[in-house]
């Protein structure tokens, strides 16, 4: 085979989609002679340059054949990869044109998920189908990895069900996509449905399914995948033991979150936040400040969710000077930057006790002063205490912050509302109505044999409506006093 010469053309004007392209054998007649043109964007002409100056030392002895044109360019990838510049690698590759190996689409799609660069992710998938290239199952799957994480749920089902074989990595992506983006209920039919396709979940899969249960606060379920978690013998696990407490925890079951967390083989900083944030769920002060202590007396580093717990329990228990210590302690002991939630923590605190002004001299000298869960947590506190002057400063900084979030509307209503002040309820309203802003109705959940019942405020949508309507009736009149009229 013929040695290849290279010459080089810079263009800005983009030749191939994906933003540009680097062409290996255009036109016919040049293609014929074994000649590579190279059209790059002038953002790349520098790293191109150095690919190209290699490509001529080794066309020049005559080694450049066949095949080098792409390990020269997969070589110089991967080296970009390595070093960290995953954004340039991915530029580079969609200036080429050609395809690359197995092994460097593998690694650039690793490194968009680690380095949650995932728009970077979709412009290789592009670029595959702009080049015609076809990817293994392997790739499909490291594709359905990076659109699960990056939210794109929709297009990481449309792989998954392309898939010709669903392996348990495939389950666990597309279930852990839905549960992170807040769609517990269709993850959990899916694990239900990896569980007919004859899988047994790993501790990937337990762990997006524990979380699943407690953000839906579904106690049987919960229990259930406890039961197959026992029998797959999988033990000694710190992320699905922490999951696990957190569900019965948020389900309102300590006595077994408390029994997870004692049967632990091993346990960490994640074992004892999930034990303390469980007790502060729960309203158990004594148990949280215990818990943390003795933590700590076995030598574990509290974390950032540590210390919102405590600081959340002692705004609960009105431990003020305690809540003081500890948030000093995350900087000065620990090192520890507070966040947001951690003043707002603190505000609430001061706020729960009385000290309006304390409060908010505190919020005004934070660094976190413009986000808005800082002044909701002051606005919370006035509204307890009737401070009307403060609840409308507390107010104004608090809709100015984000105030594209319904939710902020409709605190302010309830706020205004609970002073008498409906001028500014309407008006509030008003606004909501002219943007076309509506809240989501509030809704209560019951869990009855692995069925989820919904009742929503202001619909009567459930099936069984006025079964229970009767039932609700019935009751009332065999349980109401002689004199009690109650609202139906």
């Amino acid at each position: 085979m013929s040695s290849f010469r290279a010459s080089v053309s810079l263009n800005n004007k983009p030749h191939n989609s994906c933003n540009g392209s680097f062409e290996f054998g255009s036109p016919k007649k040049e293609r014929d002679s074994g000649q590579i043109h190279v059209i790059v964007g002038p953002m790349f002409a520098g790293k191109t340059t150095t690919l190209l100056r290699r490509m001529n030392a080794e066309s020049g002895n005559g080694s450049f054949q066949g095949i080098k044109k792409y390990s020269v360019l997969d070589k110089t990838l991967k080296e970009l990869c390595f070093s960290g510049r995953v954004v340039e690698a991915v530029g580079l590759l969609c200036r080429t044109g050609v395809r690359v190996e197995t092994e460097t689409y593998s690694l650039l799609l690793q490194d968009c998920i680690f380095r949650k660069e995932y728009m970077e992710g979709r412009r290789i998938h592009w670029q595959m189908v702009i080049v015609g290239y076809e990817p293994s199952e392997y790739l499909k799957i490291k594709l359905l990895i990076l659109y699960a994480k990056g939210g794109e749920l929709s297009t990481a089902h449309i792989l998954f069900d392309k898939l010709v074989e669903r392996t348990l990595v495939s389950w666990n992506s597309i279930i852990a996509g839905y549960v992170q983006n807040g769609l517990e209920e269709v993850g959990l039919d899916l694990y239900h449905g990896m569980r007919i396709y004859g899988l047994m979940p790993d501790q990937y899969t337990f762990s997006s399914v524990f979380r699943a249960c407690a953000s839906l606060a579904i106690l049987e379920q919960g229990k259930q995948a406890h039961a197959v978690l026992i029998k797959s013998q999988i033990s000694g696990n710190v992320v699905v033991n922490s999951a696990l407490m957190d569900m019965y925890f948020k389900c309102s079951n300590a006595s077994e979150g408390l029994l997870v967390f004692n049967n632990s083989l091993e346990k960490n900083v994640v074992t004892w936040t999930a034990l303390v944030a469980g007790y502060g769920q729960h309203g158990k002060v004594i148990e949280v400040l215990e818990s943390f202590h003795k933590m700590m007396d076995e030598g574990f580093r509290p974390n950032q969710v540590t210390f919102l717990a405590v600081l959340s329990a002692c705004s609960h228990g009105g431990l003020i000077n305690e809540g003081r210590k500890y948030f000093s302690s995350m900087m000065k002991d620990y090192g520890i930057q507070p966040r947001e939630k951690h003043y707002a923590a603190m505000v609430d605190l001061l706020g729960r006790s009385g000290r309006l002004d304390e409060a908010y001299e505190f919020v005004k000298s934070c660094p976190c002063k413009e986000h808005p869960v800082v002044w909701g947590s002051l606005l919370g506190a006035c509204r307890i205490y009737g401070n009307v002057d403060l609840i409308k400063l507390a107010a104004q900084n608090f809709f100015e912050l984000e105030s594209e979030n319904v939710g902020k509307y409709v605190v302010l209503c309830n706020a205004y509302a609970s002073f008498g002040l409906w001028g500014n309820v309407a008006e509030i309203r008003k606004f909501m109505k002219e943007l076309g802003l509506a809240k989501d109705p509030g809704y209560s959940m019951i869990e009855i044999q692995r069925e989820v019942h919904k009742f929503f405020m202001g619909h009567n949508t459930h099936k069984q409506t006025e079964e229970i309507y009767e039932v609700i009736i019935d009751l009332t009149s065999v349980l109401k006093d002689a004199d009690d009229v109650p609202e139906l």
